[in-house]
């Protein structure tokens, strides 16, 4: 393969459209439409937000203009790329408008259409059934052909799932810029800052890399605040003695990562903190180590689960032998969320439940993102955690399955203290994985990090 990244990048995306179309090759009547995004505007307003390109047509194509779509052959395999007519006025307001022979050097499709060309391109072709995704049935079925949009939501979700060495690279290259930014953070926090000041430094370094969108709402909570699973809050002063959360990532070429580091807001653990994010931390690398491929995500978490019921047991916080502890739910308590989820174009990515997989109806694991025998080039998260949520066990003090188990006097002391979560980003290999996260984790790495 070629070593020029341009090029790299361009048979990255053919070998995506070469992989969809080769799920397709038993409907050679049928054809592919799919949409990519427009942007978006605030409300009943003419503010824009920063267009992002919908995942999968980001996929098959690396295109990040809005407004684009295109048709996929499922019997030549021609891939035609369907462009918008702009008109002088766009040139105005947004800029340079683009021919279709510009469009067709910058991104190599076979052919190139207008969009108003479309129906009528598509009545000539009478394909057997258009294949979209739901938000081009009406489209279709307006031209009054067959639509379907079960086999290619399928198709993209299994493509997706396996990555590419180009989306690989990309991967490694997002973790990477998220990684100098949680360290940035590390460096900086200290106690009087606000919460949406340290977003501000994050930002900053994630801007200054070229990395523009956020794969997802960052979480910067602390105190209290890190108990609550996804919080919004950025307004808090951080507080002496006190944890701080950090859960963020960022982008590169549409691909996430998506890290979570916790630790003290004055750089020292106190006895408790350490004692409590050392569970945590076992319990991460006792999943790290698990990962291989034929190992199934649910009994990675109930080892995870498990290391985190016997922390909490030998620190006197609960009570009871092992497995009635598991069999009885009581980790779920205070690990309520699933261990993990696939990581790609989207931070909760596609694939996580294959076709006719189930979820487990059992609490702590009805939450996981994704349930799946692990298998090589997959791209997940480990993230267990322990939280101290009064909604969880106010309730359970009432409870005669769990109250029994519970040292209410300890955990009401508690309340206040908040959660902790560690979170890498890890590739499945062959051997094991290669973890792509290599923010300071160890209590000790975290403390010289943040007092030298």
């Amino acid at each position: 393969m070629s070593t020029d990244p341009d090029k790299k990048i361009s048979e990255m995306y053919s070998g995506h459209r070469q992989n969809l179309m080769s799920l397709f090759r038993e409907f050679p009547s049928d054809v592919i439409f799919l949409k990519g995004g427009s942007v978006a505007h605030r409300y009943d307003t003419d503010f824009e937000y920063p267009f992002r390109q919908e995942s999968n047509f980001l996929y098959l194509t690396g295109i990040e203009e809005p407004d684009m779509a295109a048709l996929f052959d499922c019997k030549s395999g021609e891939y035609r790329l369907i462009i918008p007519r702009r008109d002088a006025q766009f040139a105005v307001w947004m800029g340079y408008v683009r021919s279709a022979d510009e469009y067709a050097v910058m991104y190599g499709p076979d052919h190139i259409m207008y969009n108003d060309e479309v129906p009528d391109w598509l009545k000539k072709r009478q394909p057997g059934t258009v294949h979209c995704l739901p938000d081009a049935e009406g489209d279709i079925r307006q031209l009054g052909l067959k639509s379907d949009t079960g086999h290619l939501k399928d198709a993209l979700a299994y493509c997706r799932a396996i990555k590419s060495e180009g989306e690989i690279d990309c991967l490694r290259r997002s973790a990477a810029v998220a990684n100098q930014a949680h360290l940035d953070l590390m460096h900086t926090v200290f106690p009087g800052m606000y919460e949406y000041e340290l977003k501000a430094v994050f930002d900053r370094h994630t801007t200054q890399s070229g990395h523009l969108h956020d794969p997802y709402s960052g979480i910067f909570a602390s105190g209290p605040g890190s108990a609550i699973l996804h919080y919004t809050g950025k307004n808090r002063m951080l507080q002496d003695g006190e944890l701080f959360l950090v859960d963020a990532g960022t982008e590169y070429r549409g691909y996430a990562s998506d890290i979570t580091r916790t630790y003290p807001v004055n750089g020292s653990f106190t006895p408790i903190q350490a004692e409590l994010y050392d569970i945590v931390l076992e319990a991460q690398n006792t999943a790290l180590n698990q990962i291989r491929p034929g190992q199934k995500m649910e009994d990675i978490h109930l080892s995870a689960a498990r290391i985190i019921i016997e922390g909490l047991r030998d620190a006197g916080i609960v009570t009871g032998e092992t497995e009635e502890l598991m069999e009885k739910n009581v980790f779920a308590l205070f690990f309520p969320h699933g261990l993990g989820h696939l990581m790609g174009l989207d931070t909760h990515d596609v694939g996580g439940y294959p076709k006719g997989t189930e979820k487990i109806d059992r609490p702590g694991l009805r939450f996981l993102r994704a349930r799946r025998t692990m298998e090589p080039g997959m791209v997940l998260t480990i993230e267990p955690g322990l939280y101290f949520i009064p909604a969880l066990l106010e309730p359970a003090f009432a409870d005669d399955k769990y109250s029994p188990h519970l040292n209410q006097k300890k955990l009401k002391e508690l309340f206040g203290f908040g959660g902790i979560r560690i979170e890498d980003n890890v590739l499945v290999r062959d051997d094991g994985i290669e973890n792509m996260t290599n923010v300071p984790k160890s209590r000790k790495e975290i403390e010289h990090v943040m007092n030298r």
